[in-house]
C-alpha cells in the first residue's frame, strides 16, 4: 500500500481533536482547514438546583405533584408512565448525577404519594432494536433498574391500544403507556434530519406507536418532503402527524434537556407539551445552527454518540451536506459499537437492494405497487437521497473499524478500510490517511471541519 503522505509538504499543518465515544483522536489537517462548531454554550450553574426550579415552575402547566393530586382517585392508586428514550440519544437519566432529569421526577411522584409499583418506565423503540441490560443499568442506575418496571417499546405488540385515526392513519399505542392514569414524556433536544428536533412529541411518535403508523411516520412521501429536515418544522409532515398522535393520547407533562458541544446540560424546559418543546427549540436554533457563506472540497464531520450503528451514522453524513461543493468529499468517522454494528436485518437486505438497482432507483421502488413497505426503508430512501446530492457514492468515505472490511465494502460510499494496510491498524490511521488522499485530489482544497457532527446544523447565507 502506497504512502499516504508522500509528497504532502505537512510542516504547516496543524492538530484538531475530533470526538470519538467518550474521548477524541488527535489528527493533522491542512491549515486552511476551517471549523464549523456550535455556538459556546455555557452549561447551568447549579445545574440540579435549576433543574429543580424548573419542574417547580413548569410552563404552563401544574407541577407533578400538582397533577397527581388533581387525579380522581387515592393517591396510591395513581398510575403513572414516564416515556424515555433508548441509547440513540445521549440523554441525562441516571439519577447519580447532578444533571439528571430522572430523579426529579421520581422523587415527586414519591412525595405525592404515588406507589413505586404504579410507575411504569417505558423506553421507546419506535422501531429499534430492544436495549440491553448493561445499557440500562448504566443508563438509569443501578438503583432504578432494580427498583422500577423498566420496559422496551414494541411495535408490533398484540398488546397495542388504538386511540383511532391520525390523518386517515390508523395509530395504535403502548398499553403499557397510554393505560396509566398520567403520562410524563422526557427527552433530549437536538436537531432531526426528518422530524426538525428531536424530544416532545417524538417521545410518542414514533416512540410509543405501532409499525403502521411508523410506516407513514417514515413513508416515502413524508421522507421526500423538503421541509422534512433539520429544524424545519412548518409543513413538515413528521413533526405535524407526531404532534397530532401525542395530543390525542394525552401527554400531562413534559420535559426536554438540551446539552452543549461537551455534552453538559445547558437547558431544561418543563410543563406543556407544545410550549415547553417550543422553547427548548428556541434556545436550540440559537446555539446549533450555523451559517456559512462557502462550500468546501473536503468535509471531515463524525457521527456523535448516537452512531451506534450504520443505520443512526447517516446523521453525521446529512448534516455535512450543506458545506460540500461539487465532487467534494465527506470523510465520516462512526464509532458502531453496537451488538449490531450495521442495523437491523430489514437494513442489511434493503442496502443491498439499493446498491443493486443503483443510485436513483430506490425511491422508484419503493412507490411501486409490487413494493411492500419494509421496515428501515426509510433510512435508505435517505441515504439514497444524500448519495444523490453529493454526486455519487466515492463522495463519501466511511471510517469505522467496527463494522468488518467485508461487510463495509459491500456499502454504500468508500470504506476506510482502503486507506489502511489492514484491519487491526486504529482508527485515527484510517482518518489520516483519508484526510491525505482527499487532500492530493484537489488542487489547493478548501476544508471544513465540523467539530460536533449531527448536532450542528449547516445553513447557507442566501
Amino acid at each position: 500500500m502506497r504512502d499516504f503522505q508522500n509528497n504532502i509538504d505537512t510542516s504547516d499543518w496543524k492538530e484538531i481533536s475530533i470526538e470519538y465515544l467518550d474521548d477524541y483522536i488527535n489528527l493533522r489537517v491542512p491549515p486552511v482547514c476551517e471549523t464549523l462548531q456550535l455556538k459556546p454554550t455555557p452549561p447551568l450553574e447549579n445545574v440540579k438546583s435549576k433543574i429543580e426550579k424548573a419542574f417547580d415552575l413548569p410552563i404552563n402547566s401544574n407541577t407533578i405533584e400538582e397533577i397527581i393530586q388533581s387525579q380522581n382517585k387515592p393517591v396510591d392508586e395513581v398510575t403513572v408512565s414516564i416515556a424515555v428514550s433508548d441509547n440513540t440519544r445521549p440523554v441525562p437519566y441516571n439519577c447519580k448525577d447532578d444533571g439528571n432529569i430522572l430523579s426529579p421526577i421520581l422523587s415527586r411522584l414519591e412525595r405525592a404519594g404515588v406507589a413505586r409499583e404504579n410507575i411504569k418506565i417505558i423506553i421507546g423503540t419506535g422501531t429499534h432494536a430492544h436495549t440491553s441490560e448493561l445499557w440500562r443499568k448504566r443508563t438509569f442506575g443501578e438503583k432504578v433498574f432494580n427498583s422500577y418496571q423498566l420496559i422496551d417499546h414494541d411495535c408490533n405488540s398484540s398488546d397495542l391500544i388504538s386511540i383511532g385515526e391520525v390523518m386517515g392513519v390508523p395509530v395504535q399505542i403502548d398499553s403499557n403507556f397510554i393505560q396509566a392514569d398520567v403520562h410524563i414524556v422526557t427527552g433530549l433536544v437536538e436537531s432531526h434530519f426528518m422530524a426538525g428536533a428531536s424530544g416532545g412529541r417524538k417521545a410518542i411518535c414514533p416512540g410509543m406507536v405501532n409499525l403502521k403508523a411508523t410506516q407513514v411516520f417514515h413513508g416515502p412521501e413524508f421522507m421526500n418532503n423538503k421541509n422534512a429536515d433539520n429544524l424545519i418544522f412548518e409543513n413538515n409532515p413528521c413533526h405535524e402527524f407526531a404532534l397530532e398522535v401525542a395530543k390525542r393520547v394525552g401527554v400531562d407533562f413534559n420535559v426536554n434537556v438540551l446539552i452543549n458541544g461537551e455534552h453538559q446540560v445547558c437547558g431544561i424546559y418543563t410543563g406543556d407539551l407544545e410550549q415547553s418543546h417550543q422553547k427548548a427549540v428556541e434556545q436550540l436554533k440559537d446555539f446549533s445552527l450555523v451559517k456559512i457563506d462557502k462550500e468546501y472540497d473536503i468535509v471531515l464531520t463524525h457521527g456523535g454518540k448516537g452512531a451506534v450503528n450504520h443505520y443512526q451514522s447517516i446523521k453525521g453524513a446529512w448534516g455535512a451536506m450543506p458545506a460540500l461543493k461539487k465532487d467534494g468529499y465527506i470523510i465520516l468517522l462512526a464509532h458502531n459499537q453496537d451488538e449490531e454494528p450495521i442495523g437491523s436485518q430489514h437494513y442489511k437486505n434493503l442496502m443491498k437492494k439499493f446498491t443493486e438497482v443503483g443510485l436513483g432507483n430506490f425511491y422508484p421502488l419503493i412507490c411501486s405497487d409490487k413494493c411492500v413497505f419494509t421496515h428501515d426503508q426509510w433510512e435508505v430512501q435517505k441515504w439514497e437521497q444524500f448519495f444523490v446530492r453529493i454526486g455519487g457514492f466515492n463522495q463519501l468515505v466511511y471510517c469505522t473499524t467496527n463494522i468488518s472490511p467485508e461487510v463495509l465494502a459491500e456499502l454504500p460510499g468508500k470504506s476506510g478500510y482502503d486507506f489502511i494496510t489492514n484491519s487491526q491498524e486504529d482508527i485515527r490511521t484510517m482518518l489520516q490517511n483519508v484526510i491525505y488522499d482527499c487532500f492530493t485530489k484537489k488542487k489547493n482544497p478548501t476544508m471544513a471541519f465540523i467539530k460536533e457532527g449531527p448536532y450542528v446544523v449547516l445553513r447557507k447565507n442566501i
